[in-house]
């Protein structure tokens, strides 16, 4: 190679290069545009998407009260209508109690028509027979 082409060489590479620098200078800022503008939309799509997961939330708890406002108005009729379904809940939960473990005691107390018999014990058998006659 003689010097003449290394010469126009070096000037092409250094154009070349001065050209690159310019281009890169003038894209830069339209670049960081970019990316912010691009950041702006990923920052609006998120929130977008939390606002969605928050109103479905909001109906699905919604959906969950007025299932249970529904329930606790059948149990109310039931119990009105049935009285004996109070006992039974009672003697469930209280089954459910003794199977956990919860109860360590049983104290009975001996009733007649739901009232307790309070003077159980206490009456001797010849005091029913002098009442009698």
């Amino acid at each position: 190679m003689n010097s003449e082409s290394v010469v126009k060489l070096t000037i092409i590479s250094v154009i070349t290069a001065v050209i690159l620098i310019l281009i890169v200078m003038a894209g830069y800022p339209f670049y960081k545009v970019w990316s912010q503008e691009m950041r702006g939309k990923a920052a609006l799509a998120e929130a977008t998407q939390s606002k969605m997961i928050q109103i479905e939330q909001a109906r699905a708890e919604l959906e969950s009260a007025q299932l249970r406002a529904e329930a606790i108005k059948i149990i109310g009729k039931t119990a009105k209508e049935y009285p004996e379904y109070r006992e039974q809940e009672f003697i469930g939960a209280f089954g459910e109690a003794l199977r956990e473990g919860k109860i360590n005691q049983i104290i009975y107390v001996p009733t007649e028509a739901n009232l307790p018999i309070l003077e159980a014990g206490k009456r001797q058998p010849g005091a029913e027979t002098a009442d009698s006659e």
